[in-house]
């Protein structure tokens, strides 16, 4: 095991090992359970391993060394990277990079790649059972994880402005992201499968082009992007012979004082009359700098004005689009249609509220109708004499007690004509002789 890298759990299992490092059985379905198993432990250790490494590519003489284990190397690794290549996790470096395009292909092998592929026909054509041990494959997973992370550090770094670099600025951008060139060159070619960049030569130079942000794929590399390129290389160039010209009349400089304070006057004159022509060469190499910098303020200019007159254009089209069914007539029109619903529905609410008026009408007539009944009552009934307002006379009739009278019309009737017979035996009574 390949040292810093930590082991699985069942690395010191003797028992459990010995049943990972032994071979699949030729047919899965004896034990699937197994077989499975044993297959998904390999897959995930193969991409730990490159992960840890920080490489993309493996080959199975490099999985052989690092899972070695007491002095024993796994052999089921080569069921493993085909399973994996069935699977699409993996795919053999040669096939990997054929599928970019033609172009790429002979640019892939011969001119980026630190060394050629190691590729025949028959291996782009088919593959033979057995895997070579030198074979290397790509970790699907692990290129395109590479890819969005050179892009990020591209876009994040002092070149996004710049949409053209030559691979060893490249190589140098991508050192704490790439492990090698052959990563990197995976890298790219995830890239340009994706459409993010193209790589081309120039005058023997390989220079790489990437997607600006805003657009969806990035475009071949032109006459103007190879115009832009040359001019941002000479203001590269003319720039670090201008520091270097300061560096070196600022030398002449500091000799003529050491050589003043020795008292060699002409020699001190000399290397004076050396730091002017220095200082005149400087100059006028920075008044070219100055005008390439010029030149490239006015491209860039220019390409914003022609991303605004882009945006202009699609604005006008959109506008255009949206007002294509409409006119000041439909507009009258739609604007009187909803004037005439307003009103029909000002008219439903006012008949629906008349509906609660009319309840409040007759609560109204029913409170002037009882007001008139009131007035209409006669203080007194017209033949019964007032009610005396004085005490009765006393009478020799008993009086009747005082009681509410809860009873019905038939008990009053009765009770009345008790009173009235015992008011017809009385005189009879009273004239009977005493004893």
């Amino acid at each position: 095991m390949s040292a810093g890298m930590s082991l699985p759990p069942d690395w010191d299992d003797d028992e459990r090992m010995n049943f990972l490092f032994s071979d699949f059985k030729a047919n899965r379905d004896v034990n699937t359970s197994d077989w499975d198993g044993k297959m998904d432990f390999w897959s995930a250790l193969v991409l730990k391993s490159c992960r840890h490494r920080g490489t993309v590519c493996v080959s199975l003489q490099e999985l052989n060394d690092t899972f070695r284990r007491r002095e024993r190397a796994p052999l089921g690794l080569p069921t493993v990277l085909q399973s994996m290549a069935r699977c699409g996790k993996i795919q053999r470096e040669s096939e990997f990079a054929a599928n970019v395009d033609c172009g790429w292909l002979s640019w892939g092998v011969g001119l980026l790649l630190v060394k050629p592929l190691k590729w025949t026909f028959s291996t782009l054509l088919g593959s033979s059972r057995e895997v070579p041990l030198e074979e290397s494959f790509v970790v699907i997973e692990l290129v395109k994880e590479k890819a969005a992370e050179l892009l990020r550090v591209y876009r994040s770094s002092e070149f996004a402005n710049s949409s053209i670099l030559s691979f060893q600025e490249l190589c140098a951008l991508s050192a704490d992201v790439c492990a090698d060139e052959s990563a990197l060159c995976m890298a790219l070619l995830q890239l340009q499968r994706d459409k993010q960049v193209t790589v081309s030569l120039h005058e023997g130079e390989k220079i790489v082009k990437f997607c600006q942000p805003g657009q969806d794929r990035v475009s071949p590399v032109s006459d103007v992007d190879i115009g832009v390129y040359q001019l941002q290389r000479s203001e590269k160039l003319l720039g670090e012979r201008v520091e270097k010209l300061g560096l070196e009349a600022d030398k002449c400089k500091e000799e003529a004082r050491m050589l003043l304070q020795e008292g060699k006057k002409s020699q001190a004159l000399r290397c004076l009359r050396g730091r002017k022509r220095v200082e005149k060469r400087a100059d006028n190499l920075f008044a070219k700098l100055e005008s390439i910098r010029g030149i490239l303020d006015r491209i860039a200019q220019s390409q914003t004005d022609k991303m605004v007159m882009q945006a202009y254009q699609a604005g006008v089209s959109a506008l255009r689009l949206s007002l294509k069914d409409m006119s000041v007539e439909r507009a009258e029109n739609l604007v009187d249609q909803i004037q005439e619903l307003c009103d029909t529905q000002d008219e439903v609410n006012q008949t629906i509220s008349s509906v609660s008026g009319a309840d409040e009408d007759v609560d109204e007539l029913e409170e002037e109708l009882k007001s008139l009944l009131d007035e209409s009552k006669p203080d007194s009934v017209s033949g019964i004499p007032e009610v005396p307002t004085g005490g009765l006379p006393p009478s020799g009739e008993p009086a009747v007690p005082y009681q509410h009278l809860n009873i019905s019309a038939e008990q009053l009737e009765e009770e009345l004509s008790c009173q009235q017979k015992k008011k017809t035996t009385s005189p009879v009574k009273s004239l009977e002789p005493a004893q």
